[in-house]
């Protein structure tokens, strides 16, 4: 069921949820945010695809970069880092380019490549939403890797399109009730910009009533 617009969620959101739901609830419902090296790396590394609307020919391809898309039938908007258009006569018509064209969503990231299901579902969400805008099949992105300076090639099945489906209607039902899940600590709470915000050891060791009699004890 489609979603209205000022309802809709951003897709970024999606490496939030998958890396940890409490965190992307934090983020997108509580609208908090924290910056730490990995969220300042990582906007040092977009800075030259966040160019809005700027168009590149070479000769077959065209290169849009920070491009805006979004799928009304799942509720999601956000930006393409970069979509390359290369021209094929089995593609569709691209508004202002003469011949038709096959998109390949580029995103970038900080790092080498891990090729994480949080990296993958990103890339193909935003093929979802090009797929729903251009009335065209997207089956192949990238992902480039800042610090090899290289991109690899992401094959985007129906299965894991099915599966950021899936994720973007959990993400609408927690978005709906308001509800930011309770925290599930692990090793990965280490790298998150909102320790100081989570208080994961707080929150899955002990009460708030027994942190504040500890603390009165000191």
């Amino acid at each position: 069921m489609a979603v209205n617009e000022e309802d809709e969620l951003m897709l970024s959101g999606i490496q939030h949820f998958e890396f940890c739901k409490r965190q992307w609830a934090l983020i997108h419902i509580e609208q908090q945010w924290a910056e730490n090296v990995r969220t300042i790396e990582g906007q040092y590394i977009h800075r030259n695809a966040d160019q809005p609307f700027t168009r590149e020919k070479r000769g077959d391809k065209l290169v849009v970069r920070a491009l805006p898309v979004r799928s009304a039938e799942l509720g999601i908007a956000g930006i393409c880092d970069v979509v390359e258009f290369v021209k094929d006569e089995h593609g569709v018509e691209i508004s202002g380019a003469e011949g038709k064209y096959i998109a390949f969503p580029v995103e970038y990231k900080r790092g080498k490549p891990k090729l994480n299901d949080a990296d993958v579902l990103q890339l193909a969400a935003q093929a979802v939403c090009l797929e729903e805008m251009l009335l065209c099949e997207v089956s192949t992105g990238y992902l480039f890797y800042d610090e090899i300076k290289h991109r690899v090639e992401v094959k985007l099945t129906s299965e894991v399109k099915n599966k950021v489906k899936l994720i973007v209607k959990e993400m609408q039902d927690y978005y709906r009730r308001r509800h930011t899940p309770k925290v599930k600590t692990g090793t990965f709470c280490k790298s998150c910009s909102l320790q100081d915000i989570c208080l994961p050891k707080l929150m899955n060791k002990q009460s708030v009533k027994s942190y504040i009699e500890g603390k009165i004890k000191e």
